[in-house]
């Protein structure tokens, strides 16, 4: 698949950290959150790799609940009335608020947002579709509480940009107003796994065996895995609304972007995509420490201001 966006980033530079860290990730990471690790070992290894995230100062963190599930919420001093809806990644079967802690931090230092990094229940205890609709819930919550739509946007990273997909689609079936945006990092977008891209210079994060894994333990077995519920590239896209997705070359789930952005594209949705070479699964979780982390994080609150919120 060609990989064509609207924007390329300038080049990534930091030569010598991006090697670095292709490494670690890989030794770390790659090496042992797969098969045949259990998802218990895989969640305190994720846990412990997450301990010393980078955060910015001057954003406060608290816990709540929201629709009924534990929540984090992050707030800059100079918050403005919007609040961005966060979903975090893990294969739909690890990771939580604090683990993308330091994220959800920076976006809202960022973009002068309110964060709200929800919880939502895990493979294998909670299958498909309990975490679309703990997103739901929660966005209810947000309306209720007084938020307008306008005001909300939904995002997330990998399995948590999917959930942000299939989440608002979900909304717009039960005639909830639809959120101001959507930003998803490397959505998962294809859960039958056949149009998985291959980086010649190899993915450092994502192992294909974990990938399956996740599948197998989050998709009901009597359900297709081209459902449109669980796999939104199939389904009928109309009414979303304007969407940032940003996505690496050098990650398997490469060419879960880019069909998205054409299917959606062809479905009337605004899509604004970005390419970034070079780089690797949800690198934007370096942020703080990759410039072009900090570049892609800047530029996701612009494209957030630009959405009016």
């Amino acid at each position: 698949m060609t990989a064509s966006a609207d924007f390329n980033p300038p080049l990534a530079g930091q030569v010598l950290l991006r090697r670095l860290l292709r490494g670690i990730l890989r030794l770390s990471f790659r090496t042992l959150v797969r098969p045949p690790m259990p998802v218990a070992g895989q969640r305190r290894v994720l846990r412990l790799l997450t301990t010393l995230t980078l955060t910015p100062r001057g954003v406060a963190r608290r816990n709540a609940t929201l629709g009924g599930r534990p929540c984090q919420w992050h707030k800059p001093a100079n918050a403005g009335t919007g609040v961005l809806l966060y979903l975090h990644g893990g294969a739909f079967m690890i990771g939580g608020p604090d683990t993308h802690r330091g994220l959800c931090a920076s976006l809202a230092k960022e973009s002068a947002l309110a964060v709200c990094a929800l919880d939502y229940r895990l493979a294998p205890e909670h299958p498909f579709p309990a975490a679309r609709d703990d997103v739901v819930a929660a966005y209810r919550q947000l309306l209720e509480s007084g938020y307008r739509a306008q005001q909300i946007a939904i995002g997330g990273d990998s399995a948590g940009g999917n959930l942000a997909l299939i989440g608002c689609l979900r909304i717009l079936e039960l005639g909830l107003p639809a959120p101001a945006a959507l930003v998803c990092f490397s959505p998962v977008t294809d859960l039958t796994g056949e149009h998985l891209h291959q980086p010649p210079a190899g993915d450092p994060l994502l192992h294909p065996r974990w990938l399956e894994q996740a599948a197998a333990l989050y998709c009901p077995t009597d359900l297709r895995r081209d459902d449109p519920g669980l796999s939104p590239l199939f389904a009928h896209l109309e009414g979303l609304p304007a969407m940032l997705i940003q996505v690496g070359e050098d990650e398997l789930l490469r060419n879960d972007s880019l069909r998205l952005a054409e299917q959606a594209r062809a479905s009337g949705v605004e899509v604004q995509l970005e390419h970034y070479p070079g780089l690797w699964h949800v690198f934007q979780a370096h942020v703080g420490l990759l410039r072009v982390a900090d570049y892609a994080v800047a530029r996701v609150a612009a494209f957030l201001r630009r959405q009016g919120l």
